[in-house]
C-alpha cells in the first residue's frame, strides 16, 4: 500500500517511533495524519509541525480509542492505515504488582485489540484497510529482566498473526513492528541494555522499515535483521536457545530494557 493520499492514525505520536512515523507519513504525502498520544503538549506540537490533527488519547481505555476512530471517520474520512504504536515497559518478574501487570496489559495488548474491534468491521465493509501494530523483538524472542514486557509483546505478535489469518481474505493487511533497541524514552538512560546488543537504531530507521513493509505488504517488520536469525535458532533448538538466553540473563541482570 502506498501512503500517498491516505488517512493515517498513529498512536504514541508525541515522541519516539510514533513521532517518526507521523513525520514520515506526512512527508510521503498522506492526505491526513492523525496524531494520538496521552501527552497533550507533545502530540499537539507534532500535529502542528506536519499539518496533521491531534487527539489526546489514553489508549489504555477502550472508550478513548473508540471515540477517536468514530470522530476521525466522521470528520476526516475512512481510516486507511491505523498504527497502534503506543507502549510501555516495566522491569521485574512475577513479583510485579497486579496494578502494573494490568496497566501494561491494557497498553501493550488491549489497545491493539480495541483498535481492531472498532476498526476492522469498518475496513472489511469497505473492502480493506491496513493495521500496523508495534510489538518488539521481545515478542518473538523474550526480554531479559522484564516478564511483563515479554509476555505482553508476545501477545501483541499473536494478535497480529490472528488478525492477518482471520481477516486477510477481507482485505485487511497487517504488519507487526518488532525492533530491538530504538532510541526512545523507553531506552533513555540505559544505552547498553540487553536490547541494544545489535546496536541502537534511531526512530527514523524504524519508520523507514515500516514504510518499506507497508509498501510491500509484508507482515514482519524487522529493523534489526539479526532478529530473524535469532528466531531460526529458537525454533531449530529450543533448549539450546534457552541456554543462550540464560547466558544473556547472567550478563545483563539488573539492566532490563
Amino acid at each position: 500500500m502506498e501512503i500517498k493520499d491516505k488517512i493515517v492514525v498513529v498512536t504514541g505520536a508525541a515522541s519516539g517511533i510514533g513521532r517518526a512515523l507521523a513525520q514520515r507519513f506526512a512527508k510521503d504525502g498522506a492526505k491526513k495524519v492523525i496524531c494520538s498520544d496521552i501527552n497533550a503538549d507533545g502530540v499537539k506540537a507534532v500535529a502542528a509541525e506536519i499539518g496533521g490533527r491531534a487527539f489526546v488519547t489514553n489508549v489504555g481505555k477502550e472508550a478513548d480509542i473508540q471515540s477517536m476512530i468514530e470522530t476521525v471517520e466522521a470528520e476526516e474520512g475512512p481510516i486507511d492505515l491505523f498504527c497502534s504504536n503506543a507502549g510501555i515497559g516495566y522491569g521485574g518478574g512475577a513479583e510485579v504488582s497486579d496494578e502494573r501487570w494490568q496497566r501494561i496489559w491494557e497498553i501493550n495488548l488491549m489497545a491493539h485489540v480495541w483498535a481492531a474491534r472498532h476498526l476492522v468491521p469498518r475496513m472489511a465493509a469497505r473492502g480493506g484497510g491496513y493495521l500496523l501494530n508495534t510489538a518488539s523483538a521481545a515478542g518473538l524472542l523474550s526480554q531479559v529482566g522484564s516478564a511483563p514486557y515479554a509476555v505482553t509483546k508476545h501477545a501483541a505478535v499473536a494478535l497480529a498473526e490472528w488478525l492477518s489469518i482471520t481477516h486477510g481474505d477481507q482485505g485487511i493487511k497487517v504488519s507487526v513492528l518488532c525492533p530491538q533497541a530504538v532510541r526512545t524514552a523507553m531506552t533513555a538512560g540505559n544505552p547498553d541494555g540487553v536490547a541494544s546488543v545489535d546496536g541502537m537504531l534511531e526512530p527514523e530507521d524504524a519508520a523507514e522499515a515500516c514504510v518499506r513493509a507497508i509498501e510491500a505488504e509484508t507482515f514482519l517488520v524487522l529493523p534489526h535483521p539479526q532478529v530473524l536469525d535469532y528466531m531460526r535458532r529458537k525454533t531449530d533448538n529450543y533448549d539450546r536457545w534457552l541456554g543462550g538466553m540464560r547466558k544473556l540473563n547472567r550478563k545483563f541482570s539488573g539492566r532490563a530494557l
